[in-house]
């Protein structure tokens, strides 16, 4: 079969599968190449346990693996035959050096312009699909510039992905961003780009920007929504202080047409692989241009998260007698959010940490996480044990600790649930996805985010 062009992608995780994986199912005029180092990782894309778990995902991929989308660990292949490239990597905060704990590492983003540089055959587009900070593109160009065969063009196409939700955020997008230099071949190449996406996406959602504006949007996008996280989190210590109900006050803020309803959910924390890193990214970013104060705002917010954390750990231990040593805790979800099989930056990872600090005995119940779960604290001290059935993690359990909004979690039999525990029995939610008051009738003593508790315990 003959294609228009050739679409390649370098790097094939949370981002690059899925999005490639929509573009070859949209796009059957295009032959779309994954290309990752990771042998592991293909093969998993080329089987029937594909490396990523997203509603929707499985069905899209069978349906067009072989026909027009690839998986390969042919990258100098990939590269040769493709117009344009996809920059999908990891670009996680920098754990060493200058700007360690904040500034992105960039090291798999330049390698992958080395790699365009050494294996290019032709004039390319390169499109950056990491998150990256301000001012990345020129880097990139940097590499690039010094072929003196080629040219490259690079644009900006920042993914506004919900794991969880990404197909569909794929297939029906708020926007899709492109950014590129604003000169007549770097319009040239976005208007290529615009025109895959025009193949489902109306062409008045597909924005086009000046390249920098792109790269900014993505990491103000997330630093935003983690802001309004953050905000009625730090409101629901609050609540719980003075007897107000979160949910109550949330629903009336949200009622307020200039604020919106969304992203005003209290919980224990956010998790994942952006809200956090993007933050300190543009924290750093902010600082090395002397905006210190602008600086300080915005770690408030990745700050308020951690406390969020922690303070739900501590309601654990002051709740239970001042102590959780030797007391079996069933954790209900692993996962950041429900819906994947990620487990970056849980909330979860810190909770159970602590836990386990506190000498508490930890079984962790996800449907989807148990693999990243156990990955995530392979070398920590203590007992930790994993299910895929909540009821055999509350066998003589002291308490529950709702850190993931599963639906399967909402639908258990907590009348039986509450039968095989020790009592007294706890359920601390941390993420008020439960019936609070049913769970009470049943005889558990219930501690909400937000929430004034509902107790059996007689105040003395």
């Amino acid at each position: 079969m003959s294609f228009k062009e050739t679409i390649a992608c370098i790097g094939a995780g949370y981002v690059g599968g899925p999005t490639m994986s929509v573009i070859a199912y949209k796009c059957p005029q295009y032959k779309v190449i994954v290309v990752d180092i990771n042998e592991e990782r293909i093969r998993r894309w080329n089987s029937d346990l594909l490396p990523v778990y997203e509603p929707g995902l499985d069905e899209i991929v069978k349906e067009v693996r072989g026909k027009n989308l690839f998986f390969s660990t042919d990258i100098e292949a990939a590269i040769k035959e493709a117009n344009i490239i996809f920059v999908s990597v990891n670009t996680p905060t920098k754990e060493y050096g200058e700007g360690k704990g904040m500034a992105p590492d960039l090291r798999y983003l330049e390698s992958s312009a080395r790699q365009i540089l050494k294996y290019a055959n032709g004039d390319k587009i390169v499109v950056e699909k990491s998150t990256v900070p301000v001012r990345a593109a020129e880097e990139i160009k940097r590499v690039l510039s010094v072929s003196e065969k080629y040219h490259f063009e690079v644009l900006s196409n920042p993914e506004f992905l919900a794991e969880g939700s990404a197909i569909n955020d794929l297939l029906f997008p708020d926007r899709v961003l492109i950014g590129s230099e604003e000169t007549p071949q770097g319009i040239k190449a976005r208007e290529k780009l615009v025109e895959i996406y025009a193949n489902w996406v109306p062409r008045e959602k597909i924005i086009t920007s000046n390249i920098w504006s792109s790269e900014l949007s993505k990491l103000a996008s997330n630093a935003f929504l983690a802001q309004r996280i953050s905000s009625i989190n730090a409101l629901s210590a609050l609540c719980e202080k003075v007897g107000a109900d979160i949910e109550e006050v949330s629903k009336n803020i949200g009622l307020d047409n200039r604020i919106g309803n969304k992203f005003l959910k209290a919980s224990v924390g956010f998790g994942g692989s952006c809200f956090k890193k993007d933050i300190l990214n543009l924290v750093y970013i902010c600082k090395t241009y002397g905006l210190n104060e602008v600086a300080d705002y915005w770690l408030k917010v990745v700050e308020i998260n951690e406390y969020q954390k922690n303070r739900f750990v501590t309601n654990m231990i002051r709740e239970m007698l001042s102590t959780l040593a030797d007391k079996k805790i069933a954790v209900f979800g692993f996962a950041f959010k429900a819906n994947t099989n990620d487990t970056r930056e849980s909330a979860a990872i810190t909770v159970v940490k602590k836990l386990l600090e506190e000498k508490a005995i930890v079984t962790i119940v996800d449907p989807k996480a148990l693999e990243n779960a156990k990955k995530d604290l392979e070398g920590v001290k203590g007992i930790v044990n994993y299910t895929e059935d909540p009821y055999e993690a509350v066998k003589d359990a002291d308490a529950i600790a709702v850190l993931t909004e599963w639906d399967v979690f909402k639908q258990i039999d907590y009348e039986k649930i509450y039968s095989l525990m020790r009592k007294p029995s706890f359920v601390f939610d941390g993420r008020n996805i439960l019936d609070h008051k049913l769970l009470y009738s049943i005889g558990f003593n219930v501690y909400p985010i937000g929430k004034p508790p509902l107790t059996h315990f007689k105040k003395i």
